[in-house]
Order: structure tokens, then C-alpha cells, then sequence
């Protein structure tokens, strides 16, 4: 019975936790919603200890941004496709990942950067590349088997 008991305790608390996980501190929503005030369909959640991130969608767009606890915007990341891509950045694509084939693609904006994630894969290799609005390749991430992230330059 006291295993029970002590099983019981223990479930509320992961419960709590987890509840207390999918909603933002009040700061961190008033910031949220001055800087994206057509935002629908929010739902938060925690990315780490010091990261808050809001799904939403804006003028039709699938968009994620995310706010440190003081409320800081860290970065916006708006879904796009192939056709929203810059000539720059498929050029890019086809000259230095040609034969990959493009899969989940956003544009990234944060204090440091704007341009544009894009997923990659050919056959097994899975790739995630961080271009600029140039198609400069800033950042490229081998995504392993077992979705562990490997980062490369």
C-alpha cells in the first residue's frame, strides 16, 4: 500500500510539472503578444530551462517564436515552402547538396541572423543547413540514424 502511495506522489508531481510546462509566464505572453498580435492558435511550451517556445499561426503562415524568462524574443521561425525560397538559396542548394532532396524549410530570424533552415536528405545522410539571405551556409547539421545532431561547418 505505501508503494502506492509513494507511486501516486510521484505521478502528481511529473503531472503538475508537466502542466505548469504549457503555460508561459505572464511576461513572457505580454511580450509574445505585442510583437505578434494577429497570432491565433497559440500553444506554448518549454524548450529548456531558460526557454519558452509559442506554435501559432499568422496570416496563414505556421510560425513558431521563442522568449527567454525574462521575456527576451530569442528567435521567430516561420514554415515556408519551395516557392517562398530565394533564387539565391536555391542556388545554393543545387550546387553544394546537389542530388539532396529538400524537406522541412523556415525562415529564421533572431537578433544575429535572418535567413532560412532547411532540411536535407540523400538516401540515409539527413541534413539540416542554416543559410543566410545570401546562401551562405552558416551552420550544417548531420542528423544521425539514431537523431542525434552532429554539428558541421
Amino acid at each position: 500500500m505505501k508503494f502506492f502511495l509513494i507511486l501516486a506522489i510521484v505521478f502528481s508531481l511529473f503531472s503538475a510539472s508537466a502542466v505548469c510546462q504549457k503555460n508561459a509566464p505572464e511576461n513572457i505572453k505580454k511580450e509574445f503578444a505585442v510583437k505578434f498580435p494577429a497570432a491565433q492558435n497559440v500553444k506554448w511550451g518549454k524548450e529548456e530551462d531558460n526557454e519558452w517556445e509559442a506554435e501559432f499561426k499568422m496570416n496563414g503562415k505556421e510560425m513558431s517564436a521563442s522568449y527567454d524568462n525574462s521575456g527576451k524574443w530569442l528567435e521567430t521561425e516561420t514554415e515556408i515552402s519551395s516557392k517562398d525560397l530565394p533564387a539565391t538559396i536555391s542556388a545554393a542548394i543545387k550546387i553544394e547538396f546537389s542530388g539532396y532532396k529538400t524537406g522541412e524549410m523556415s525562415l529564421v530570424e533572431n537578433p544575429v541572423l535572418n535567413g532560412y533552415e532547411i532540411a536535407l536528405k540523400k538516401g540515409e545522410s539527413s541534413l539540416e543547413v542554416i543559410f543566410d539571405i545570401n546562401g551562405t551556409v552558416l551552420k550544417k547539421t548531420v542528423l544521425k540514424e539514431d537523431y542525434e545532431d552532429v554539428e558541421k561547418k
